[in-house]
């Protein structure tokens, strides 16, 4: 199993002074944080795109390129590029680009995305939403299979080409694109049809409840003729990691504050830490408290899921960055090799 770390590049709000931490800091923060991923040993690190006040990063390749400059041999890649209101022309420039940066560490993972802030901000109509992502998607995959060379497509809602080239091509043979899906069982037909690779975002409730969806993937993916030894399944859900189980308390504060920010806008019931705690049981969706504790679930939902990568998103609601960079390195030091070991690695 492959492990690794996720960041949306939360900013945290002070609840005295109201101002949020500088995207300058925060981006200092980051890039000494996938630093110590890749020196702990991880394999991978995802960041997020968003296009709101609670978060910094708009452009996860613009961020992975710099975090190339400062790492040897984590596989860099986004944690959801909003595909729909984004041009896949311009993506495969810029993660080849990335690629050649980091020596053929990059990766895409496309996803429709939770928040719909990007599709105004580019001219994209929600009425189009399912729609831009389907078109969006076998574009994408049009230039990844072909690397960019002689392409002649026909879109619904993108541009149409005729004999482009694209460079530069990539250090790879052929970029890397993986599917993020909610519970969306279309999504998950999709991925499995296609003989893509899948991340399940797990982040809430009982994760067992998932395993129908696991399944569905597999049959529809061998169903469709893809080779079961190139088949690649990913679980991401909310870690973090202490050597007590005092971490939950402290960093319920921001993970809490996060929740309710973003709670705001959908008519979400303030966040409890009833719930918090209640989620970071061993059934939980929460990857929180001890090493030990979070060995223990990845090595239970591997039971159930059989998935290849799993990858725990750290900066909910932006930590102290002492407290995060202490739960990269247990993780690293302390969880990885555990579940390496039990996994026969």
């Amino acid at each position: 199993m492959e492990l690794g770390i996720s960041m949306f590049g939360d900013l945290h709000l002070d609840q005295q002074t109201q101002k949020r931490k500088s995207p300058q800091q925060r981006f200092a923060e980051m890039l000494e944080q996938v630093k110590l991923a890749d020196e702990v040993g991880l394999d991978v690190f995802e960041m997020g795109e968003h296009h709101r006040e609670d978060y910094s990063v708009t452009n996860p390749q613009l961020f992975l390129s710099a975090a190339a400059a400062v790492t040897k041999n984590i596989e860099l890649g986004s944690a959801v590029t909003v595909l729909s209101s984004s041009d896949p022309v311009r993506l495969f420039e810029d993660f080849s680009m990335l690629d050649n940066l980091s020596n053929g560490r990059a990766h895409i993972m496309a996803g429709r995305g939770s928040f719909i802030e990007s599709f105004p901000l580019f001219g994209f109509s929600l009425d189009d939403y399912d729609t831009l992502f389907e078109d969006k998607l076998m574009l994408l995959l049009d230039l990844v299979r072909k690397n960019g060379t002689d392409i002649t497509w026909d879109g619904r809602l993108t541009q149409n080409l005729r004999n482009v080239n694209l460079y530069p091509k990539p250090v790879q043979e052929q970029l890397p694109v993986w599917i993020a899906v909610g519970g969306t069982p279309a999504s998950v037909l999709r991925a499995a049809r296609l003989g893509l690779p899948i991340t399940f975002a797990i982040i809430g409730g009982l994760p067992v409840n998932f395993k129908p969806l696991v399944d569905y993937y597999k049959e529809n993916y061998l169903a469709s003729g893809h080779d079961a030894t190139k088949m690649q399944i990913g679980i991401n859900s909310h870690t973090f990691a202490g050597t007590s189980n005092s971490i939950k308390d402290e960093y319920y504060p921001f993970y809490a504050a996060q929740m309710d920010n973003i709670g705001k806008s959908r008519g979400w019931a303030p966040f409890s830490k009833e719930v918090f705690m209640n989620t970071t049981r061993p059934e939980g969706a929460y990857f929180m408290g001890e090493p030990n504790a979070i060995i223990d679930k990845i090595l239970q939902q591997h039971e159930w899921f059989g998935h290849t990568r799993f990858v725990g998103q750290m900066d909910v609601g932006d930590p102290d960055h002492k407290m995060l960079m202490k739960s990269i390195e247990l993780f690293g030091t302390k969880v990885a090799p555990e579940v390496r070991k039990a996994l026969g690695e």
